[in-house]
């Protein structure tokens, strides 16, 4: 009974899902319409190639056509042609390398047991990448699909190459994809997720009830903004994989992620691995198995408005690199006395720390660290707001 509840949650929970995905698709631009364009552009770029190949030119292997150009409907243009390049000499290297086998033999079946340990083995030579597995795809094309000859192993080619280029073409000529919106998404909330959680230590630091659950809240949250950052770092390679070889990148309406991205990427990173410290900290402390002393108010109280101070730092951080219209003086301003006051309480912070912290050397080692973190951080605001 409890599986079978369970069950029904899950299905409830996929289909609110995918009811808010297509409502997004059809509402407002993002990931869920671009996806809705790329599926229509290789629905669209199998039909024409099978219309030529198949309809108009009656070619006896057209299939082949179609199946390419859907493949290479792909998630960026230079994807699309990168991924042509490789997938066409894997085909060729295996119709190739089959046809010559099977003339050779006269026989499909012994040529298979030589022809398709050998295809596989060329599919995993770097330079066809992952599309090296199309070598044995097109060698069991030829040895599956009647009888070999030179004229119908060329014809395989010869579809195979006019189905890449029509779904290169669709990509590259219909709404190519850029992906500098989803970019830039990815960054703000990485940056919100890491705001949020720098005021949620702080809070806890300062308070008198250090519990285990809400200690484990945190640190899971400092986990998960690890990932969140990973994710706006991964996003910023796809944004500038999208332009290239992209129509749309003559358009003044789109430019690549410039260093204002990987600085952000940076102080973001930085972050994370601060914020899990103190978090480790103190959820060690909540647990007395673990022994590890809980720091006193002389230390908390500022360290509390490091966090507070670099929270807001983070806030403007993101409104001066992503302003709307490119610039916001008064962000600008903000930040400069924000981080001044943060390296003020970092200072503070330091005087405090040798009449704060027991005479333990685990202790000392502990909070030693994350004064050197907070160091770092600081001065990674530093240099990116200079």
């Amino acid at each position: 009974m409890q599986g079978i509840r369970g069950a029904v949650q899950y299905v409830r929970r996929q289909v609110g899902a995918a009811r808010t995905a297509v409502r997004r698709a059809w509402t407002e631009p993002g990931r869920e319409r671009d996806l809705v364009v790329q599926a229509l552009k290789a629905a669209l770029a199998a039909w024409v190639a099978w219309l030529v190949a198949g309809w108009w030119l009656q070619a006896p292997m057209a299939f082949v056509a179609p199946w390419v150009a859907i493949l290479l409907v792909e998630s960026t243009v230079y994807r699309s042609i990168a991924h042509g390049l490789q997938q066409l000499a894997a085909i060729a290297t295996g119709t190739v390398v089959a046809t010559c086998v099977a003339l050779l033999l006269n026989s499909s079946i012994t040529a298979m047991a030589l022809v398709l340990p050998t295809v596989v083995l060329l599919g995993n030579w770097r330079r066809l990448g992952s599309q090296g597995i199309y070598a044995a795809t097109g060698a069991l094309f030829v040895l599956t699909g009647g009888p070999v000859t030179i004229a119908s192993s060329t014809a395989r080619v010869a579809e195979a190459v006019f189905g890449a280029l029509v779904g290169i073409a669709v990509n590259a000529l219909i709404r190519p994809p850029v992906y500098l919106r989803s970019t830039r998404a990815a960054l703000e909330d990485a940056a919100e997720e890491a705001r949020e959680i720098l005021d949620r230590t702080a809070d806890r630091l300062t308070s008198d009830d250090w519990d285990p659950h809400g200690a484990d809240e945190l640190h899971e949250q400092a986990l998960r903004l690890y990932r969140l950052v990973h994710q706006a770092r991964a996003a910023v390679d796809w944004g500038r994989e999208s332009l290239r070889a992209n129509p749309r990148r003559r358009s003044r309406m789109v430019s690549p992620p410039g260093q204002d991205y990987d600085d952000a990427v940076t102080v973001l990173d930085y972050v994370a691995v601060h914020i899990t410290g103190v978090t480790r900290l103190m959820l060690e402390a909540c647990h007395d198995d673990r022994k590890k002393p809980r720091p006193g108010p002389r230390l908390t109280k500022p360290y509390a408005e490091f966090l507070h101070t670099t929270a807001r730092a983070i806030c403007l951080y993101t409104r001066t690199r992503f302003a709307p219209d490119g610039h916001d003086e008064r962000a600008e301003h903000e930040l400069r006395e924000t981080v001044e006051d943060l390296l003020g309480t970092l200072e503070d912070l330091r005087q405090r720390l040798p009449g704060a912290v027991p005479a333990d050397p685990e202790a000392l080692e502990t909070y030693g660290t994350l004064l050197t973190q907070a160091r770092r951080l600081a001065d990674q605001l530093v240099s990116r707001d200079s």
